[in-house]
């Protein structure tokens, strides 16, 4: 495609496939969109194993990969050094709540394991930059950071390695603030999406970055984000001014995914609707799919969510848990699994491999761009 994103990253379709499987990545990249390898949950050394098999067996394609160095930390987490030092600061109050809230489900999670305190995961500023050296290390075409302005050391390599920085935004404001940093894209995300999102929908947001950054003499592409599930949604996002689509939850629904059997069922059962923005997973809003897990976190009757990283400590190994009760048989646990996905969820209908997804992409942007050249008439 003529596309000035196309050319620099080297891709021939300008749909971007965030995912945390690098199966998905991949597949993508093979099938000429480009992959985008999210690390957020990988220690140093399993992220150099991961991009060592992409590299091995994506046959040349490009891709890239996604760093969370959070720009600021929650005061209450500002004094620890170590996961160990994280876990023992997570109160008996909330582990109870916890332990409880699972065993209305028929989830039991021993006592030893209701905190994760693997050292290097998490999302922490810390293991952020350890995760972007990593990066660095490997033939990447792109990398991505959110969560604040991407660090100076990510925008130096970049430019050191000819390697284009995307950031991601959900505000106008935050558009500027990365592009008087020196970031190479824009990656402007609405609240529909999937994960950590901000307020404004893709639809007002994207043609508020492109003429805010054109307003600030800023030439830098801009990549729209949140709910865009077909390549109509993809054109009309470009014929508001963005040069592609970047897009996570569409991913999620394909054999290829981490995704479980049991929750890609709930997405091609879920409306739009049954999506919530919620602290109860990592510590800051994130879209994902609705629960009790969620309704019982976030209601102001409980003890109230942690802070990030503290809650990730918390969710994910409960969510591991659910996911393997569900594994051994047991439906009530059904209720409980969830994941980040966005309102986009409700356009999906079935299981398709990210190839399929992909062609189905090129194709839908192709027709709904015929179709709208045809209303011009002669």
């Amino acid at each position: 495609m003529n596309n000035d994103l196309c050319r620099m990253v080297g891709c021939d379709f300008p749909l971007f496939a965030f995912s945390h499987c690098r199966d998905v990545v991949v597949a993508v990249s093979k099938a000429g969109g480009f992959g985008v390898f999210g690390a957020a949950a990988y220690t140093p050394e399993q992220f150099e194993e991961e991009l060592a098999w992409i590299d091995a067996h994506i046959d040349g394609a490009p891709y890239g990969v996604d760093v969370l160095v959070p720009e600021t930390v929650d005061a209450r987490v500002t004094g620890f050094s170590s996961n160990a030092e994280r876990a023992a600061a997570i109160s008996a109050e909330h582990k109870a709540f916890t332990a409880g809230l699972l065993a209305q489900y028929g989830v039991q999670i021993p006592e030893d394991q209701q905190t994760r305190i693997r050292e290097g995961a998490g999302i922490t500023p810390e293991n952020g930059q350890k995760l972007m050296e990593v990066a660095f290390r490997h033939p990447i075409r792109l990398i991505a950071n959110a969560l604040g302005i991407a660090p100076p050391e990510m925008i130096a390599e970049g430019k050191k390695r000819g390697i284009p920085v995307a950031a991601l935004v959900g505000a106008k404001e935050h558009a500027l603030r990365q592009a008087a940093a020196g970031v190479d894209i824009i990656v402007a995300q609405g609240g529909e999406a999937g994960g950590h999102c901000g307020e404004v929908s893709t639809l007002v947001l994207v043609p508020e970055v492109v003429r805010a950054l054109k307003a600030g003499g800023h030439n830098i592409p801009v990549l729209a984000a949140g709910g865009i599930m077909t390549g109509g949604q993809m054109a009309a996002m470009m014929a508001a001014g963005a040069q592609g689509a970047w897009c996570g939850s569409v991913w999620l629904c394909t054999p290829e995914a981490e995704t479980s059997p049991a929750f890609r069922q709930k997405m091609i059962e879920a409306r739009s609707r049954d999506t919530v923005r919620s602290k109860a997973r990592t510590g800051k809003p994130a879209r994902q799919l609705k629960t009790a897990w969620h309704e019982a976190w976030d209601d102001p009757e409980g003890p109230g969510t942690l802070p990030m990283p503290l809650m990730g400590m918390v969710s994910e190994p409960s969510f591991a848990h659910i996911e393997k009760a569900v594994v051994n048989g047991n439906e009530q646990a059904r209720d409980l699994v969830s994941y980040f996905v966005g309102q986009g969820v409700g356009l999906v209908e079935a299981e398709r491999s990210c190839r399929q997804v992909v062609q189905d992409f090129r194709e839908e942007f192709a027709e709904a761009v015929m179709g709208l050249t045809a209303t011009l008439g002669d």
